[in-house]
Formats: structure tokens, sequence, C-alpha cells
């Protein structure tokens, strides 16, 4: 007979792994969200009451089968573990839509019954019931199939004043979070890394959050990173998603597939005769992980040759852009925030990063935030399509800067 131990990992680490007060907490939060639902929409439903049951059947399933999603990567028996993260994924992405859908049902006949009440039709409390579903289940697809799709191609032009002819047109493609898991495997990795390197960049940027998992699991699956080319290599920093993954481990393999893993230091390029600093640091919060690894771009760039033309930072989250302009760097790439990834999420983003998307002006140094190339936990993506983004280094006049540009325009191609 099969022992525990067999089917169950244990975390090298009690930071790997939720906290059980947290899964507990969680689990009695998620109870109360799935009675909302149920309360607000089953009883309103025109629908035979066998139906009505289905209803109550899958929000105890959605209310058990979330929780265990988070152990998943916890299970060794990989055929398992992954069918419970893509049950638990394509779950959780249909709860949120019911969960923000019913909220704003109840918002608008509440608005309308307390402003306008001689135009309040008890019609619209069962039309509305039946709407929230049938809503919640197509955003569900369209966003699966934006998640799915190979992410699209953004081109993005970063203009430095004093910039060298030689780096004129110097070109930087840049990856993050594809977050490789029981949706994400080895085919879909391998048709990022054809597309990146279809593009002929003279660097790839790799900025954090590419694994969820231990490197036993899932090491096989990102093996398609050793086949990225660029005239001056691939570079990696850190994400969140690395330290609770195992990052010594995955730093390890990550250098013995050929990138460049950069911990607060850099690097010095010589190109057509120009000199570039690309440093990097470790994640944000890397600190609460591992005390000696805490973020700082201070220590990236110590040390760098002071007539460099151009001095790049990766940094996994975009809130080192104020320690990274300081320290003075010219331009950050950052992911971290998925764009929000699926609408309403995107407008929450904002109160723990200072910028969500895009290309952004931040002192005298642009910050570009990618939006992700792969997806975090459930399939879906809406109103902020995955990117593999070709940034590309243009001369710009000396009086150029304008504090607080934002968002700088850009045009994106591909599937």
């Amino acid at each position: 007979m099969a022992t525990l131990q067999t089917w169950i990992a244990m975390p090298a680490s009690p930071r790997h792994a939720p906290p059980l007060r947290f899964l507990i907490v969680a689990t009695l939060i998620l109870a109360l969200l799935h009675a909302y639902i149920g309360l607000r929409l089953l009883p309103y439903l025109p629908v035979p009451d066998w139906v009505r049951g289905l209803g109550i059947a899958w929000l105890i399933f959605s209310w058990l089968v979330l929780p265990l999603t988070l152990l998943s990567r916890f299970i060794r028996h990989r055929g398992l573990a992954d069918a419970l993260g893509w049950v638990g994924a394509l779950t959780m992405g249909l709860f949120s839509s019911l969960l923000v859908f019913t909220a704003l049902r109840d918002g608008f006949i509440a608005l309308v019954w307390l402003l306008l009440p001689e135009r309040f039709e008890p019609d619209a409390v069962v039309w509305s019931a039946v709407a929230v579903p049938l809503l919640a289940l197509l955003m569900t697809l369209i966003g699966f199939l934006n998640a799915r799709r190979r992410a699209r191609i953004v081109e993005i032009s970063i203009p430095l004043a004093g910039l060298p002819p030689a780096l004129h047109g110097f070109t930087i493609v840049q990856i993050s979070d594809i977050h490789v898991s029981a949706t994400i495997k080895r085919g879909y990795l391998n048709a990022i890394v054809d597309a990146v390197n279809a593009l002929e960049p003279d660097l790839i940027a790799v900025t954090g959050d590419v694994v969820d998992g231990r490197v036993a699991q899932l090491a096989a699956h990102t093996a398609p990173l050793a086949n990225l080319k660029a005239r001056h290599g691939a570079f990696f920093v850190t994400g969140n998603h690395e330290y609770y993954s195992g990052e010594a481990e995955w730093s390890a393999e990550f250098a013995r597939l050929g990138l460049i893993v950069l911990k607060n230091r850099h690097q010095v390029l010589e190109h057509q005769g120009a000199s570039l600093v690309i440093g990097g640091v470790t994640d944000y919060r890397a600190d609460q992980f591992v005390p000696q690894e805490a973020s700082d771009p201070h220590a990236a760039l110590a040390g760098a040759p002071t007539d460099a033309a151009v001095r790049i930072l990766l940094a996994h989250q975009p809130r080192s852009a104020e320690a990274a302009a300081t320290a003075g760097f010219d331009l950050q790439l950052s992911g971290h925030t998925h764009g929000g990834q699926f609408w309403p999420w995107n407008y929450f983003v904002r109160l723990q990063q200072p910028y969500v998307a895009g290309l952004h002006r931040h002192g005298k140094m642009w910050v570009y935030v990618s939006r992700g190339t792969g997806y975090w936990e459930p399939p879906k993506r809406l109103g902020a399509p995955s990117e593999i983004t070709r940034l590309r280094l243009v001369s710009a006049p000396p009086d150029s800067y304008r504090p607080g540009t934002a968002d700088y325009d850009h045009n994106s191609s591909g599937a």
C-alpha cells in the first residue's frame, strides 16, 4: 500500500507551504462567498428544482476544490496533481466572475430600488439572476481562449537621450510571468521560445515568475529555455514565485540551462564599440525568504563603469523603481502585475504597485511593465493580453525628458 509520503511531497521549508491558519481562514471566507452567490442567485432562477440542485452541488464542489488547488504542487503523483490543478484553475476563474457579477447585480438592483423606486421592475430580479451565470460562463470561455493562445508580440521604442549610434536599434526581448505549472507545460513554453528566437534579439530578459512548483516536478517542462538565443545571451532575475518554489534550486537549474542569473549584480556588455550595463535584482520581497538576498539596485550597479552608455535593470516588481532611479539606472524592465490579468482585478493592482502595465517615466528613468507571457492560476485573460515584448533602444534629443510622462504608445502583433 502506498504511504502518505508516496503521494505527498512535503515542502523543503515551512515558508514554501501555505500556513494552516491561512488555509482555515481562506476556507471559511470561501464558504461565505459561495453561500452569498447561492442565496442571491439560485432562489430567483426560473428553472426546475433539479437544476437548482445542480447549482448547489457546483457551489459546494467549488468551495471544496479551491483550497485543495493551493496544495496540488505538494502531491507527488503528477497525474493527480495536474488534474487537480486544471480543475481548480478553471473553477477559480468561473467562481471569480460569478462573484463579481453577483455583487454588481445586487448593487444595480439596490441602486434602482433606492433612487428610482417607480422604475423598479420585479422581473429584473429574475432576468438578472439568469444573466449572471451566463455572463460568467461567457467571460470564462473567452478568457480561457485568450490565455491559452501564444502571447502576442508587443513592439516598444525606448527613447534615450545621448544614446550612441552603436546602440540605436539595440533590441531586448522580454518575457515574464510564464508560471510553468499544472496548466502550462513544455509545449506552451516551446511556442514562446520559438517566437522569441524568431525576433533575433540582441538580448533576452526573463523577469521572474517562470515557475510554480519544484524543480523535480517541472524541470522537464522548463527545458526549452535552454534553446533561447540572443547575441548577448539571456538574463534572468527571480520573482516571488521562484521563492515559493525553491529559489536556490531553480536559480541553479536556470543557470544550467544557460540563463545568466543576476542577483544584485550586473554585467557589462560591449556592443559595436559601445558599453551597456545590464543589472538585475532579486525579488522586492526576497529578504522575507532569504534575508541575505534583499533586493538592492545600488548593489546591482556597484562597480559599473561610469562611462557606460546605458544602464538597464531587470527587477521583477515595478515598485523597485524608486530605488532603481536613485541608483542611476536609465531603464527598468519588470513584470509581476500581469496587467491585472482579467477584469476587474486590474484596478486592485494599483493598490500595491506604482505601475500596472506599459511604459512609464519615473523621474529620469523609464519603467516598462510587462503584462506577462503566461498566466497565474485561472487560465483566463480579459483586457490584459499576454505579451512577448520587443524593446528597441532609440536615440532621443537631449531635451526630450518630460517628468511624469506615462504609457508611451506601443504597437503589437502576433497570434
